[in-house]
C-alpha cells in the first residue's frame, strides 16, 4: 500500500525558513513522481513544486522560484522541500503526492494528475 507522510511544518517569521519531509512507503521514491502542493484557507490546492522519477526533472510554480527547493533521498525514502526566504503567502497546509504518469522524467503540477496524499503540514509565515 502507499502511503506518504509529511512533517516540518510549523511556524515561521517571514524571511525564515522550513524544510518539509515528504515520507513514502509501500513503493521506492525514485521510480514514481512526487509533488509538493499547498491549500490556504479558502483557496484551491495548488502545485508548488514537483521531481520526476528517475532523478531528472524539477519545475516549480513561479511564486516560489528561487526560494524553494526539492530534492530526494533515495535511502531514506524521502522526498524533500526546501523553503527559504518565506512569505505570509506561503501560508497553508502543504501536501506531497504521488504522480500517476510512469513515464520517466515526467513532472507536472496539475493536481488531478496525482493520486495518493499524505495528511498534510501546516506552514504559517506570521511575525
Amino acid at each position: 500500500q502507499l502511503q506518504l507522510v509529511e512533517s516540518g511544518g510549523g511556524l515561521v517569521q517571514p524571511g525564515g525558513s522550513l524544510r518539509l519531509s515528504c515520507a513514502a512507503s509501500g513503493f521506492t521514491v525514485d521510480f514514481l513522481g512526487i509533488g509538493w502542493f499547498r491549500q490556504a484557507p479558502g483557496k484551491e490546492r495548488e502545485g508548488v513544486s514537483c521531481i520526476s522519477s528517475g532523478g531528472g526533472a524539477t519545475h516549480y510554480v513561479d511564486s516560489v522560484k528561487g526560494r524553494f527547493t526539492i530534492s530526494r533521498d533515495n535511502a531514506k525514502n524521502t522526498v524533500y522541500l526546501q523553503m527559504s526566504n518565506l512569505e505570509p503567502e506561503d501560508t497553508g497546509v502543504y501536501y506531497c503526492a504521488v504522480l500517476r504518469s510512469r513515464v520517466v522524467g515526467l513532472c507536472v503540477l496539475a493536481r488531478n494528475e496525482y493520486y495518493v496524499w499524505g495528511q498534510g503540514t501546516q506552514v504559517t509565515v506570521s511575525s
